[in-house]
């Protein structure tokens, strides 16, 4: 079954977006009901082959564009937000790898595109955006998730060159990106200095060193540095700022998490929707059922209040706000929480249905648990919140 294309888009309309958005978020939801079917769930054996292949067709489409500044082949003249997580939300919809793909390019692209040099802008991004190349953001280790100042992995000067040692975990893209973007400590420019570059995967000394398969099927892994040398140029931003260099990447895409959370929602809704409208209970349609509606509403009302928080982070972000730490945080923490919720009620209405292997909303049930945890814990983003207010009040 393809994505339903009949539904209103009513919060097309909402004055957060403009024109050009109301444009994007049409076109894109009708290419994917073209082109993206869900009937048959991207398996573990080829889900590498299928990644690189979506971001071929997302690239081919034009949808990539979205993620690059239009010096370097994007759409709009820096990165847009709000198109991010219209793209994000009609994305995850239809199909969460498609979502995937296309968020790692924004994501693995998005510290060049910020905070990057003109070379390493003019030699990555048009790539990025014509889907020719497959990005990577290389932050988490074993023992430094939540904690990022706890990693281990290092960058040292040697001559012309950087050199890399040490071990990245939890990778997207692991194993087919043709560049990663590694973050480290950088001893040399101080005991909480931290480095931003770009490896290429051909660099000697880097290598795929574990697999790593989970609920949702998504290419993930471990990369290993052992004396991999780059050119100096390979760097991102100023020696010992490439913490900031993260956070501040991380403050631009975090709001479409919410988004991806808020697509996997509506499709949730859409499925139960459609299902108590046919389902038959003791004589008369499950909706009929005040039990049923009130479960409903709850779905709708859980949806609504993801999507304004979405927006506003990110129309204040497009508006001119330098950072958007806790409307994002906001954002990300109630749309992940809430989708959870409304793919669990999707999967209760169902029943029986709501848990074979192969259907949309089991397959929704899988996807959507990752998103509590990636990016920032829902943990982390409360901490995030509470911290924000508190210094307001300084």
């Amino acid at each position: 079954m393809s994505v339903p294309a009949h539904e209103p888009l009513p919060h097309l309309q909402w004055p957060f977006l403009d024109e050009r958005h109301r444009a994007i978020g049409r076109d894109l939801r009708a290419w994917a009901t073209g082109e993206l079917a869900d009937e048959a769930p991207h398996g573990h054996d080829d889900v590498g082959a299928a990644t690189r292949a979506l971001v071929a067709r997302l690239g081919d489409a034009g949808w990539l564009r979205l993620a690059v500044p239009a010096a370097h082949g994007g759409t709009f003249e820096t990165l847009d937000v709000r198109a991010l997580c219209l793209a994000r939300e009609t994305l995850a919809r239809a199909d969460a790898l498609a979502d995937f793909a296309f968020a790692m390019q924004g994501l693995g692209g998005g510290p060049i595109a910020l905070f990057g040099s003109e070379a390493l802008r003019a030699r990555y991004l048009p790539a990025i955006a014509a889907g020719r190349a497959v990005a990577a953001f290389a932050l988490s280790e074993a023992h430094a998730g939540s904690d990022v100042t706890a990693m281990t992995t290092t960058l040292r000067r040697d001559g012309d060159a950087l050199v890399l040692d040490g071990e990245k975990t939890w990778i997207s893209n692991a194993g087919i990106a043709d560049h990663y973007v590694v973050f480290a400590r950088e001893p040399e420019a101080g005991e909480r200095a931290f480095a931003a570059v770009v490896v290429d995967a051909d660099a000697p000394g880097f290598s795929v060193t574990r697999r790593i398969d989970v609920t949702a099927p998504h290419p993930l892994g471990t990369i290993t540095f052992e004396g991999c040398r780059i050119p100096a140029a390979q760097r991102i931003g100023e020696p010992g700022r490439g913490l900031r260099v993260a956070l501040g990447t991380l403050d631009v895409f975090r709001s479409t998490v919410g988004a991806a959370a808020l697509g996997m929602a509506r499709r949730a809704l859409d499925e139960a929707l459609a299902h108590a409208r046919t389902r038959q209970v003791f004589g008369k349609p499950l909706g009929d059922w005040q039990l049923t509606q009130a479960r409903l509403a709850e779905m709708a009302l859980a949806i609504d209040a993801s999507a304004l928080l979405v927006y506003r982070a990110a129309w204040t972000r497009d508006t001119g706000a330098e950072r958007v730490t806790r409307e994002a945080a906001m954002a990300k923490l109630h749309a992940t929480e809430a989708a959870q919720r409304v793919v669990d009620d999707a999967v209760q209405l169902l029943g029986g249905l709501g848990v074979a292997v192969g259907g949309v909303v089991e397959r929704l049930y899988r996807e959507v648990r990752a998103l509590r945890i990636y990016e920032g814990t829902s943990e982390i983003q409360r901490l995030v919140i509470a911290g924000e207010l508190l210094k307001a009040e300084r």
